[in-house]
């Protein structure tokens, strides 16, 4: 049993053990006193203070309202510590738990006036109030008519939202798309090339990644690879030479992606190029190896890239013993590390 449940437990065996004192000594009448009393001075404390919060702040109108509850909470303490007029305490607390429940059935659509809860989604939607029948729709699981409502406030992504709700990808592609033209924000094109892959139409999600990765550059390959399993033989190159282009001058600040521009390039044939990224990617493996054992692993690639199976044998034992020397240190017990 670990601490914390201890003390429920104990909290509880001291209430009960109180309570069983107090029917002792004064029968469950009194017990009942007690629990009401206590029960309307910690609402009363609590609507106290936010009284006085909400008139600090000179939210006048809800301090009012907390201060009117206050007061008939304050009420209902003092007929409890008398113990008199019952019927008067019933009401208090009948009348909390119905504010309690208006309360929760007001916040569960704050969007809505009391008058649009009572109408039906189509009557808001014939009276022009959009904001409100979206709200119904949406309550209902009808998320095309939502959708609709949103496109007619001119609310663009809680359409799209919509529609992928609706399961209606392509709208939501398009809708994305649109948001695009509109606010020049890359983004909504990177939504558009998810949505048109959820809608099977992968010569558009081609299309919107192309757009996205020729702002996001580092995305060029994942085009490459798109247009690849459409089978698109000159946008795949197309997207090849624009990624190799990207990792060639991110290789020139961080020389692991050498590696990239090795292996692009050897996909486009230019084993000339390739032959000298790998000799690059080579250097800096070598470089890091020295100071991090772990890079072995990376130099017997880059050998072997480079046809120097001998070298690639010998990083890679090199690679292994200290894979060997980590897990026979990681295995030892506490008792041995600390001799």
């Amino acid at each position: 049993m670990d601490r914390i449940k201890a003390y429920l437990i104990g909290f509880l065996i001291a209430v009960i053990a109180i309570a069983a004192g107090v029917v002792w000594y004064g029968g469950w009448k009194l017990l009942l006193q007690v629990i009401l009393t206590l029960g309307f001075l910690g609402v009363t404390l609590m609507l106290l203070f936010f009284t006085g919060l909400t008139l600090y702040a000179e939210s006048w109108k809800y301090g009012i309202i907390l201060a009117i509850f206050t007061v008939i909470s304050g009420y209902g303490l003092y007929l409890s510590i008398k113990w008199r007029n019952l019927y008067h305490i019933l009401a208090i607390i009948i009348f909390f738990v119905a504010v309690l429940a208006f309360g929760i059935w007001y916040i569960s659509e704050p969007d809505l006036s009391i008058s649009d809860r009572f109408r039906s989604a189509g009557s808001l939607e014939s009276a022009g109030k959009y904001k409100a029948a979206a709200r119904k729709y949406e309550k209902a699981g009808n998320y095309l008519k939502a959708a609709e409502m949103y496109e007619k406030l001119g609310w663009m992504e809680s359409a799209a939202w919509a529609y992928e709700k609706a399961k209606k990808y392509e709208k939501a592609a398009e809708i994305y798309e649109q948001l695009y033209e509109k606010e020049n924000d890359t983004y909504y094109l990177k939504e558009a090339h998810e949505y048109w892959k959820k809608a099977g139409n992968m010569d558009r999600a081609a299309k919107a990644l192309e757009r996205y990765a020729e702002e996001e550059p580092w995305f060029w390959e994942d085009v490459a690879k798109l247009y690849e399993e459409l089978r698109n033989e000159e946008k795949t190159k197309e997207a090849w030479e624009k990624a190799l282009e990207y990792y060639q001058r991110e290789a020139e600040e961080e020389g692991v992606f050498w590696e990239d521009v090795g292996n692009i390039a050897r996909k486009l044939g230019r084993e000339e190029l390739a032959r000298e990224a790998y000799k690059k990617f080579l250097e800096y493996c070598l470089k890091e190896a020295e100071e991090d054992p772990m890079w072995w692993k990376h130099v017997a690639e880059a050998y072997e890239y480079l046809g120097e199976k001998e070298k690639a044998e010998e990083a890679k034992k090199k690679y292994e013993e200290y894979r060997q020397k980590i897990m026979k240190t990681n295995s030892k017990s506490p008792e041995d590390k600390t001799d």
